[in-house]
């Protein structure tokens, strides 16, 4: 056979194939050549999809983790950063926060977006194998098209839950022993996860909340704390009550074992309202958010100690026992009742 018969034996044997004809000129076998394209290329370009995912997997991984390293040890914006963090305070330290709550948060979001785009990469990777080997992915996509609806409208509740319960970690909403008011539970958070947060009341009931349902979330341990202070002094003199809580209320900021809690000064604002029993002198201050309790139990403490030792508090139980009766000392020998006795 001549050497041009036995290039168009080879072309009409490859069907035009450039690579059967470089490889038959190289084994000159012919079985090997025509079926090269299934024993030798198909699997090559299966193994440089598998390859390029993985590739693929570890870029976007070590990005993640990179992220994730980064969001742990502190260094971003002010704006990405915990409510808790962003609050300035005078009394304080920013360097004094635990970063515990952070790493988790972050690793759990890490984590997260880890096994997505895993699924992602290796799902366009599978399309891409049943691809080389002449599948039809036209009904194979509507199938799955078809099979996602049905299964989003099925689990949309958990779908829901998933979704909402992502966002909340993004969004830093609360944390592991944050005190929150959830609607009908309220009390300490004990445990977050993707779909359920469960959080145990003042009574040591266990309240598992679906993420999905949670409609507002009030955070009673982010930030700062305003504690305020009604108390009533009867018809007294408004100037005087308001000098003896003014006092009572700045004492607490000297406080060695309190002031470190107190973020801005007690302050007294006045009359806040008026009732039958007289008026009501409101008194605020600022804590941290861990701090409040303690600062509103001393500070409820000192004013009606205060009050105690002006006389105030006598006067105001005078007249309530004896309606008409004026608010000045009474005169011995009188009861208020229409004379003397």
């Amino acid at each position: 056979m001549t050497p041009l018969a036995l290039s168009d034996a080879v072309s009409v044997s490859c069907q035009g194939s450039t690579s059967c004809e470089w490889i038959y000129r190289i084994t000159g076998s012919s079985w090997f050549a025509e079926g090269s394209y299934w024993i030798l290329l198909k699997p090559l370009r299966v193994l440089l999809i598998l390859a390029l995912a993985m590739v693929a997997r570890w870029a976007l991984h070590r990005t993640i983790n990179r992220l994730v390293r980064t969001t742990t040890d502190g260094a971003v914006p002010t704006m990405l950063r915990p409510l808790r963090e962003r609050v300035p305070t005078a009394a304080v330290d920013p360097a004094e926060f635990v970063p515990e709550r952070r790493r988790q948060r972050a690793e759990a979001i890490g984590s997260v977006l880890r096994s997505l785009t895993t699924a992602f990469v290796f799902g366009i990777a599978l399309l891409m194998i049943l691809r080389e080997f002449s599948f039809d992915l036209a009904p194979l996509l509507a199938s799955a098209g078809i099979a996602g609806v049905a299964l989003g409208f099925g689990a949309q509740s958990l779908v829901k839950d998933l979704i909402a319960g992502l966002f909340m970690l993004i969004e830093d909403q609360y944390g592991v022993g944050d005190n929150v008011d959830l609607g009908e539970a309220m009390g300490v958070v004990e445990s977050v996860g993707l779909r359920v947060t469960t959080v145990r009341d003042g009574r040591g009931v266990l309240w598992y909340i679906r993420n999905g349902e949670i409609i507002r979330v009030g955070n009673k341990s982010q930030g700062w704390a305003l504690v305020v202070v009604d108390l009533p002094i009867g018809f007294n003199s408004t100037e005087e009550a308001t000098a003896v809580l003014r006092t009572a209320a700045a004492s607490i900021a000297m406080d060695p074992e309190l002031s470190p809690e107190i973020v801005e000064a007690p302050e007294v604002l006045g009359v806040e309202q008026v009732t039958v029993d007289g008026a009501v002198i409101r008194t605020v201050v600022k804590t941290t958010a861990d701090g409040q309790f303690a600062v509103g139990r001393e500070l409820r403490r000192r004013l009606a100690e205060a009050l105690e030792n002006s006389g105030i508090t006598a006067q105001i139980a005078a007249t309530r026992i004896y309606p008409g009766l004026s608010t000045r000392p009474l005169p011995e020998g009188e009861t208020g009742q229409g004379g003397a006795t």
